[in-house]
């Protein structure tokens, strides 16, 4: 739910702002995405679940989650705001498609864009979170 409602906000931001076209910014959405997935990781060591293949797979699924529920209301935004001449908008300089994409083809990137930034970005953070050393709760006799 965190990772929704940060790129839910940061592209509301963005449209207010006037900025939706601009492509270098949604590299922001990665942020947003990786905070997520830093924070279930983070979550499940407090909890004493320090096993890497779990927390991996834990931390990608949070990514999903997180870009599928986006991915499918930014469908539904784009569709309220007047479908793809509002997406003309939104896709200059797209990576994926080429032309004018349709709202699924769009969206369809993204959500591929987004996954494969994910992967990446959890092996990243596992890195990371692999040297980190928990310590053991003190246990009384």
């Amino acid at each position: 739910m965190v990772i929704f409602i940060g790129i839910a906000l940061y592209f509301l931001i963005m449209e207010v702002l006037g900025l939706t076209d601009k492509l270098y910014l949604r590299l922001f959405n990665a942020v947003i995405v990786l905070y997520g997935a830093n924070r279930t990781i983070k979550e499940n060591f407090r909890d004493g679940n320090t096993e890497y293949l779990n927390n991996m797979l834990s931390s990608f699924k949070t990514c999903v989650i997180g870009i599928v529920v986006s991915v499918a209301a930014l469908i539904v935004y784009v569709h309220i705001r007047g479908g793809e001449p509002y997406l003309a908008r939104l896709s200059d300089g797209f990576l994926f498609v080429g032309g004018k994409p349709k709202v699924n083809e769009y969206c369809i990137g993204l959500l591929f864009e987004g996954i494969a930034s994910s992967v990446v970005g959890c092996i990243l953070l596992m890195q990371y979170w692999h040297g980190k050393v928990v310590k053991p709760r003190p246990h009384h006799h």
